[in-house]
């Protein structure tokens, strides 16, 4: 992202337009001190919690800018979840969903095959407090139990890896039907870089016992043959609107 986008979006997110100076301080504070501190530094988080953050983390350097990063979805989940409530994590990264759920007491079943940020996930799920909460597996989603190769080292955009894609890994993958069989879902969020679909396809089940969902549908899923409007229509099938 160049300068100009980065100084736009910082100062015009929804937290931070009232505090234009404050938020440019912020970010000068950690472009500098994260290169003098050496390893990941504990930052606020949401008012109640706190994020580990690396340099180029942007799932938790983008957290800490912003207050929200993801301000709307976000929002959503700190205002609709309560204790008791459940929430199924689809493509974790480092867990910040995870940790917004947990903070109001929510419980949370979250998926995140990649070693390196499946460990981070449960840092910050540490860092919080949340274990007792938080059931993390070091996991993929899709459309059937097996394996897929995934992309590493791209931070919150690696994805099921297409061809040409190098640097790859291969991890397990599980359905959503077999990993939260039988047991109510209040809100599904998933973000999982285009492959949606098969994700969705293996979730027809658990998707008939969920309230509501959140996912990130932006014409990804064409790079794997994949058209958005299929979602919808799952979803509707489910009793979703």
């Amino acid at each position: 992202m160049s300068i100009r986008n980065t100084l736009r979006l910082l100062l015009n997110s929804p937290l931070t337009r009232h505090r234009k100076l404050t938020t440019l301080a912020g970010y000068v504070r950690w472009q500098v001190g994260s290169r003098l501190v050496p390893g990941p530094v504990a930052v606020p988080f949401a008012g109640r919690g706190r994020l580990l953050a690396r340099p180029g983390q942007h799932s938790a350097t983008g957290n800490h800018y912003l207050g929200l990063q993801e301000f709307e979805d976000m929002a959503f989940v700190l205002h609709a979840l309560r204790p008791g409530d459940h929430l199924v994590d689809g493509g974790a990264n480092i867990g910040a969903y995870t940790v917004l759920a947990g903070l109001n007491g929510a419980r949370v079943t979250a998926f995140e095959p990649l070693p390196d940020t499946f460990q981070a996930l449960q840092d910050n799920v540490r860092l919080n407090g949340l274990e007792a909460l938080v059931d993390a597996r070091n996991e993929g989603l899709g459309a059937a139990a097996g394996a897929l190769r995934f992309t590493q080292g791209l931070d919150c955009v690696n994805h099921v890896a297409r061809e040409g894609d190098t640097a790859v890994i291969e991890r397990p993958v599980v359905r959503l039907d077999d990993a939260v069989a039988d047991r109510d879902v209040t809100l599904f969020k998933l973000d999982v870089e285009g492959f949606e679909t098969p994700v969705i396809e293996g979730a027809a089940a658990m998707l008939r016992r969920t309230q509501a969902v959140l996912i990130e549908l932006n014409g990804a899923g064409r790079q794997y043959g994949y058209d958005d409007d299929g979602i919808h229509a799952a979803l509707l099938a489910a009793g979703l609107a």
